[in-house]
């Protein structure tokens, strides 16, 4: 059912109090104000304006709750506004504009449930306007119907990208700019999409590079997300090559992603260990029912230091040819209750929107045992382990790095147990110092040598429970002695 349906439910129904989330307040208005017409009177509040009439039938009660002064002087005060609402005409409907912004005031709380039943007997309504993701104070919510205008969706968006064309004076764009201007603009509001479209369209048609980089900008002022632009593909990274094949056949699968979703580190943000404000669980409460609700799945990847999670994520989104969006978890905590919550539900309504309920979820992990149980389970297709590289997977690396630093085959340092990261760091230090790569091996300390403890821990932790990243099957735990050979096989 779509919003513009419920809203009319809404009104034959008498339900007296309601909320919107939406990310267009001025959509949601001209919405209304379309389907009221003149039936009702029909008013908006904003803190600037105070109380103004949107149809000639709420003119005669705007000028006398504002006793015919400037609306800003008598009702912008939204206590003062509501108490004024008792005396709201029968089937009149009022708007309030950013509602989330007043919600924290007693008296407003106090002023909107005093309408509740006086509203109900007579088909009076009032409309709370909120942000995505929103929440209602806890003493009104059982109160208040909550309805969300979802993003636009592809559908809405492929008759705008035809209709701007033709507006234009443009030939009607063929079935292949269709699809490519759709994907483009998923995620972004009926607005922003307008805008965007707009601005993209050159005499030849639509520019899709100019298209993808002002969605990346209108994606990232949601706080916390930001769109990866790096090009790797996994033929630009050595090793890992299980991990690999399974995502190459995952994203050529009957559900291909449209959209990856790239959490590193997902354990400091989700574990609640150390948390006493009880963000983290509520963070973590967020991403649960969001799993669930929206069967949306991955994988974690977890491991040493520097042996590819990372850069694996990373280049996922560019062999399906869909977006990669980071979530930075830690950027969406806020220091209000319920405002980490709000900004993450937000950041998720974006990534539902591009991916149209087909999304990847690949989280990095470095103690997989801080993380919640109820939170593993929601990763059905497993859980990846990441070791050391082997030798052979060490020479591919090296293959990569040298070819991509410019940097002609010579003398080799010693690389046992060295990971993809610090072989990519020997390379980059060898050609920023004009030096030999064995000279740049002097710079490089190993995280097997800095961290041996740590890793041979976490090496017994997976043996046996996680997938391995670099050759089929369970990952087995290997001796040092066994782990210079090359093979992974052998378990101690």
């Amino acid at each position: 059912m779509n919003l513009k349906d419920s809203i009319n439910i809404v009104r034959k129904t008498g339900v007296p109090l309601v909320a919107i989330e939406t990310s267009e307040p001025a959509g949601i208005v001209s919405m209304i104000s379309d389907m009221i017409k003149e039936s009702s009177a029909m008013l908006v509040w904003d803190l600037m304006s105070g109380l103004r009439n949107v149809n000639a039938s709420g003119t005669t009660f705007a000028n006398a709750a504002n006793n015919g002064n400037d609306p800003s002087l008598e009702t912008a005060r939204p206590d003062e506004c509501l108490r004024r609402l008792v005396q709201l005409p029968e089937d009149g409907i009022v708007i309030m504009l950013g509602f989330d912004k007043v919600q924290d005031d007693a008296s407003v709380r106090q002023g909107i449930w005093n309408l509740r039943d006086a509203y109900k007997s007579s088909g009076r309504t009032l409309v709370l306007l909120i942000g995505l993701g929103g929440m209602l104070p806890t003493d009104i919510k059982d109160d208040v119907v909550v309805l969300t205008q979802a993003l636009p969706d592809a559908a809405w968006l492929e008759k705008e990208v035809i209709t701007l064309a033709s507006d234009a004076g443009l030939a009607r764009p063929d079935a292949d700019t269709v699809r490519v201007a759709v994907d483009a603009t998923l995620g972004l509001t009926e607005f922003a999409s307008e805008q965007v479209l707009a601005m993209s369209l050159t005499k030849n048609g639509y520019d899709v590079g100019s298209l993808w980089d002002r969605k990346r900008k209108a994606i990232e002022q949601t706080q916390g997300l930001k769109v990866w632009k790096g090009g790797e593909k996994f033929t630009d990274l050595g090793g890992n090559d299980n991990i690999k094949s399974f995502f190459g056949s995952l994203i050529k699968g009957k559900r291909k992603p449209r959209c990856i979703v790239f959490i590193d580190e997902i354990e400091k943000a989700m574990s609640g260990q150390g948390d006493t404000s009880g963000t983290n669980q509520e963070m973590l409460g967020t991403m649960l029912t969001w799993m669930q609700d929206k069967e949306a799945t991955g994988c974690i990847l977890v491991g040493v230091a520097g042996s590819g999670k990372s850069a694996i994520s990373k280049a996922v989104g560019n062999e399906a040819n869909v977006p990669t969006i980071a979530f930075d978890l830690s950027a969406m905590k806020g220091s209000l209750v319920g405002e980490s919550g709000k900004r993450l539900r937000s950041a998720l309504a974006t990534v539902d929107a591009i991916s149209q309920g087909q999304v990847l979820v690949l989280a990095t992990c470095n103690k997989i045992e801080s993380l919640p149980p109820e939170l593993r389970r929601r990763f059905t297709l497993g859980t990846f382990f990441f070791d050391l590289p082997s030798e052979t997977e060490r020479k591919a690396i090296w293959n990569v790095y040298l070819k991509r630093y410019g940097i002609d085959q010579q003398g080799m340092p010693d690389d046992q147990n060295w990971t993809g990261a610090e072989i990519k760091q020997c390379c980059d230090i060898a050609d920023r110092l004009s030096m030999s790569l064995v000279d740049a091996a002097s710079f490089v300390v190993p995280v097997a040598r800095s961290a041996s403890e740590a890793i041979e821990s976490l090496r017994k932790q997976a043996s046996g429970r996680y997938l391995s990243a670099a050759t089929s099957g369970v990952y087995q735990y290997q001796s040092q002695a066994v782990a210079a050979t090359g093979t992974r096989k052998v378990t101690v």
